[in-house]
């Protein structure tokens, strides 16, 4: 990796170890903005809820799910202007793409995707991505392409990220703010001195994103 992207690959690990995450800008290039929230929005793994009619879209297998096999591709789909009512400018621009970029090259960074098809031929239809530190992970944006027999695809990734952290032993699954879209997940929002006490522990342990189960077999939580 060349210095520079080295350097800044450990600016963003450093941040988020703080608290701390970026936000950009895709229509003025303004500064880069830091925040570390408080109240801070996080899904505790260990109460985390799978809405029946998102796990009975798992069991299905109406989808591919993988892991790491196309993390820009994710990334560019989550910067795209959403179908009105939805946000027309994103926060992910061109500076976040390449960072993050850098952060997935460097295995601190992870994307899993929802594909309809397999082979040369599948498409992309949903996916999430974000970052990861010891036990922790932190969710950053994540997409479906409806139009493209996508919908609920990135509900079906958020499902698998939960299936997958606390397969792996993760203690934190950070969501950075409340929505509603989020509440049927259990989202709750604590203190930022409760957060960083809980980030402090999380990140202070070892754990492997790999290895990474995208089949339907283990998704017998309710």
């Amino acid at each position: 990796m060349h210095p520079s992207r080295a350097k800044a690959v450990e600016s963003l690990l450093e941040a988020y170890r703080s608290g701390y995450f970026p936000m950009g800008d895709n229509r003025t290039r303004g500064p880069i903005k830091w925040l570390n929230p408080d109240p801070r929005a996080i899904i505790p793994l260990d109460t985390a809820h799978i809405p029946r009619r998102v796990m009975d879209r798992v069991r299905s297998g109406k989808f591919l799910v993988t892991t790491d096999q196309a993390f820009v591709e994710v990334m560019r789909a989550c910067a795209a202007p959403r179908p009105p009512p939805g946000e027309q400018h994103s926060w992910i621009d061109e500076r976040i793409i390449e960072a993050y970029a850098a952060l997935h090259e460097a295995g601190h960074a992870h994307s899993i995707e929802a594909w309809l098809g397999d082979g040369p031929s599948r498409t992309l239809v949903g996916g999430l991505y974000g970052v990861h530190i010891g036990a922790a992970f932190f969710a950053e944006s994540k997409f479906h392409h409806a139009a493209k027999g996508g919908t609920d695809a990135s509900k079906v990734c958020l499902a698998h990220l939960f299936l997958h952290l606390q397969r792996r032993g993760f203690e934190l699954l950070d969501v950075q703010f409340w929505n509603p879209h989020l509440e049927q997940f259990g989202v709750i929002e604590i203190p930022q001195p409760q957060y960083l006490a809980r980030l402090t522990s999380a990140i202070a342990k070892s754990v492997p994103w790999q290895p990474f189960d995208g089949s339907a077999k283990h998704a017998a939580i309710d």
